[in-house]
């Protein structure tokens, strides 16, 4: 029995072995032939190559080959072509960063080029590709915005331009999260070494202001009536008529525009409460 399975084991790993080794084989040739057009003076060769390579997805090698021929072909009408590819590459390997330079420095280049639109959206959509968690930092968001918006100053008609809208919104509702969440770390703070309740109050109302249409609006809202009934519970007497008056404003404002919230328990059990220390 442990005979036979042993015999079993062996023939397998001769067959897997056999598999390696005309795999090697047959990639060895091609290896060579990429090294040898590495190393070769024939450029026309190398961007046919170079082109072959990029409609098979091979976005390593394309990207090698056409990295030289940027700079062979300068001023040329293959230069411009080996430049967006070689931007399609870096993109395509999600090296964004580079992909991103290269796109932008494309359009510097290429002013009057017919792939000026695509490149000029494909800079700010690898800012995109970049932009981090809300709890991260947001440069890569307003870097994106910027160029989004810049893509639609310059090609209004564009049929990207609704994509372009879209995906703006979504980056606006990830700085207004961001800001939501700053704005409730400060709630969340309380008293500690100061009225946080206000500067939470402050961030809030900022955000509303600059993105009315948010859909964290309602959160926002809450967090503002929460803040105003916080700070008044925990006010100096001289200080505690006046922001108990501020939270029951605040809570008609909040259910005038919210009537049917999720929080409208906790928001009628601040209003109770402040009605009745008032009286």
């Amino acid at each position: 029995m442990r005979k036979n399975h042993l015999n079993i084991i062996l023939t397998e790993t001769f067959k897997l072995r056999n598999i390696i080794f005309l795999s090697v084989i047959f990639l060895f040739p091609s290896c060579s032939k990429y090294q040898k057009l590495l190393k070769s003076k024939d450029y026309e060769m190398k961007y046919e190559k170079a082109m072959e390579y990029y409609e098979k997805e091979d976005y390593n090698r394309a990207s090698t080959l056409l990295y030289e021929l940027i700079g062979i072909y300068r001023g040329t009408e293959k230069s411009e072509m080996a430049h967006f590819i070689y931007a399609n590459c870096l993109y395509n390997t999600k090296d964004f960063l580079l992909a991103g330079h290269y796109y932008r420095t494309f359009v510097q280049s290429y002013p009057t080029s017919q792939l000026r639109e695509e490149a000029q959206f494909m800079h700010p959509f690898c800012n995109y590709r970049m932009s981090a968690s809300p709890l991260l930092d947001q440069t890569e968001t307003y870097n994106a915005l910027e160029g989004f918006q810049l893509f639609i100053n310059l090609f209004p008609n564009s049929p990207k331009v609704i994509e372009t809208t879209l995906l703006m919104d979504e980056l606006r509702d990830k700085l207004v999260y961001k800001a939501y969440l700053n704005a409730r770390l400060y709630f969340n703070l309380g008293t500690y070494l100061g009225n946080n309740y206000k500067s939470a109050i402050i961030a809030a109302r900022n955000i509303l202001d600059e993105y009315p249409d948010t859909e964290y609006r309602e959160e926002l809202s809450f967090l503002i009536l929460e803040s105003k009934y916080r700070q008044a519970i925990n006010s100096v007497i001289e200080l505690k008529e006046e922001r108990l008056r501020e939270t029951v404003d605040e809570y008609y404002s909040f259910i005038n525009e919210f009537p049917s919230s999720q929080y409208l328990t906790k928001a009628n059990n601040f209003f109770e409460t402040a009605s009745y220390l008032l009286n």
